[in-house]
């Protein structure tokens, strides 16, 4: 399988761009993530200067970052920020979701990575789930939760749709449409 990376687009964008970042407040209640991430592209080398960068005053210098690379193309050993290099290292059994960032001097971090590509009002949940200061939910649980509420929005569109474009047309209990004649006449228990 051959990957190709527009080099120039993503990165340009992401050197002007500031890191989209939702961090948890500093309270004594830890949680299983540290906040969340939703970088522009899958490009780690044009992503994580900006992350650091962004990072740099709340928690320290952060030198070394591992991702699951099943989400990303290319992962390169080293990303330079700011004059320095930040290692890049990557585990198939880290959560695919989840971005963990270390600090010599501080600690760690684990960061919910929300895909480029997510609509920005999924993203915008997802980014406030993953700042609640004690939170139990994991990274893979969180996506989870996000694809179920999604399908219920679609769906929830999707009947409301159906019926505007069926004149407002009754439902029956399963779904399906019903015409007038199916409904009870007025005097058979209707008031």
């Amino acid at each position: 399988m051959t990957t190709i990376l527009d080099r120039t687009a993503p990165r340009d964008l992401a050197a002007e761009l500031p890191a989209r970042l939702s961090l948890t407040p500093k309270t004594t209640l830890a949680g299983q993530l540290d906040g969340a991430w939703w970088p522009r592209s899958r490009d780690l080398e044009a992503e994580l200067p900006a992350l650091a960068a962004a990072l740099d005053e709340p928690w320290g210098r952060i030198t070394r970052v591992t991702v699951n690379p099943t989400r990303w193309p290319v992962v390169p050993h080293t990303v330079a920020v700011a004059g320095r290099m930040l290692h890049v290292g990557w585990f198939t059994e880290q959560d695919p979701d989840k971005l963990i960032l270390l600090s010599y001097t501080v600690g760690r971090w684990d960061l919910l990575v929300i895909p480029p590509e997510t609509e920005p009002v999924a993203a915008a949940r997802l980014m406030a789930a993953a700042a609640v200061p004690g939170s139990v939910l994991t990274a893979d649980v969180l996506m989870a939760n996000e694809t179920v509420i999604g399908r219920g929005i679609r769906d929830a569109r999707r009947r409301e749709a159906a019926w505007e474009g069926e004149g407002g047309a009754c439902m029956s209990p399963f779904g399906n449409p019903m015409g007038r004649s199916a409904l009870p006449l007025p005097g058979k228990g209707w008031r």
